[in-house]
């Protein structure tokens, strides 16, 4: 699982008939401070996230074990939105 932060959103009016369905998010990856890094990826929303919102993503075969996309060719989906996370007992992120 990486922790990331919803950047954006992704529109595809023709695509793979077995996503219908999905919403798809642009998700950026961020380190345990909670500052974005590195690249973006496209993730299937299982969760109802939105822009803005930190989440929790899964990838490659772990990305099809969630009822949303299961059996659907995904790579990446969003399965929660992270509410906190502390580290060494110095809370880190905290959703207003």
């Amino acid at each position: 699982m990486t922790l990331g932060k919803v950047v954006g959103t992704v529109v595809a009016t023709r695509k793979e008939a077995t996503l219908d369905g999905l919403k798809f998010m642009v998700v950026r990856a961020v380190d345990p401070e909670g500052r974005e890094t590195g690249g973006h990826v496209v993730a299937a929303d299982a969760v109802g996230a939105g822009p803005g919102e930190m989440v929790l993503i899964a990838t490659g075969s772990s990305a099809r074990q969630t009822v949303a996309t299961q059996n659907r060719p995904c790579d990446a989906v969003i399965m929660a939105i992270v509410d906190s996370w502390e580290i060494g007992g110095v809370d880190k992120y905290r959703k207003d």
